[in-house]
């Protein structure tokens, strides 16, 4: 038996499941009476998804069905990080909404500090993008991940590699 348990705080999303989120936004679109006529783009890059289409309003609209199509398939609208809405051309808007992969240094630290102040037995350690939380006894553990979940935090997170 180990002597000692450990598991990893992430953020991340399955990819998978945002391009099929995305195609069947697309889907949504091209059969919506509301939306039909307006040539309305929904482009998945590597690291942002790019809508371009004719007003705010459908822009509005557009953005809700993405959003419906991805709690459905379990990702976090946390995921994703709104850009400003541009004017293109012809009278046309685009916005970029960012994803967001990976815990940023200032939230890696505060999990951190929040997890050394409350769990003694527990010991914290960032890795890059990623804190690992190691202790002796799997219930710490459990402790620290429903206390994490308690918390709001900008970004969502999953804990895997439990061991």
């Amino acid at each position: 038996m180990a002597s000692s348990f450990s598991f990893d705080i992430v953020s991340d999303f399955d990819r998978q499941e945002l391009v099929n989120a995305v195609d069947q936004t697309v889907r949504d679109i091209k059969s919506r009476y509301d939306l039909k006529g307006t040539k309305t783009t929904v482009e998945l890059g590597p690291e942002a998804i790019t809508i371009n289409t004719d007003s705010e309003f459908t822009l509005d609209a557009v953005i809700t069905i993405l959003q419906t199509k991805a709690a459905k398939r379990n990702l976090s609208l946390k995921i994703f990080d709104y850009g400003p809405i541009d004017p293109a051309a012809g009278g046309r808007v685009t916005q970029a909404i960012q994803l967001r992969r990976g815990l940023t240094a200032e939230l890696a630290k505060d999990i951190s500090k929040l997890i050394r102040t409350e769990f003694k037995k527990v010991q914290p350690s960032i890795q890059g993008d990623a804190v690992r939380v190691v202790a002796k006894s799997k219930d710490d553990l459990q402790g620290v991940i429903q206390r994490l979940k308690e918390e709001d935090y900008p970004a969502a997170l999953q804990f895997v590699n439990y061991r």
